[in-house]
């Protein structure tokens, strides 16, 4: 009887779902390929990074659940900005810092940098476009975002000497 009730329960829960089936061969061209991969989901899960000081490597990193890949960059800075300084669970410093620019530090199932905080090369890729949505910049699922300010970075590419 226990049993019984528990199979019922069990198949009562179980969702139908539809996996859509694509034909890799028919990908002709790395965009259709790169177009392939971002269509999974319009919303993900990102990590920012707040990089507080660059020459003493002080970040605090926070997740973002339903992130849309729709929206453009600076549309997400707005809603950084409006959102840190509400998060209780930051320290001040972090709350109320002037953060700006927004560049990838990492994308999942890709090569990691041995940068600490922040990699200095590659900003034409990795800084994103404030015109352009996040999915055009090559944000994606678990995908890791430094937001920091721009004359910081500067100040520290120019001079890379860490303070500790």
């Amino acid at each position: 009887m226990v049993i019984q009730i528990q199979e019922e329960i069990m198949s009562s829960l179980i969702l139908e779902v539809s996996i859509p089936v694509v034909n890799l061969r028919s990908l002709n061209t790395k965009q259709d390929y790169k177009e392939f991969l971002h269509m999974a989901s319009k919303e993900v899960t990102v990590t920012v990074r707040l990089i507080r000081s660059f020459e003493h490597r002080n970040f605090q990193p926070i997740v973002y659940h339903g992130v849309n890949l729709d929206q453009t960059t600076k549309e997400f800075i707005v809603f950084l900005k409006q959102d840190i300084p509400l998060r209780t669970n930051l320290p001040p410093p972090f709350r109320n810092y002037k953060y700006d620019k927004l560049k990838i530090v990492h994308q999942a199932h890709k090569a990691k940098t041995n940068e600490l905080v922040l990699s200095l090369e590659d900003d034409d890729t990795l800084i994103l476009e404030e015109d352009s949505t996040l999915r055009a910049g090559g944000i994606a699922h678990e995908t890791e975002i430094a937001f920091f300010c721009e004359e910081d970075y500067k100040n520290y590419k120019a001079n890379p000497i860490s303070s500790w």
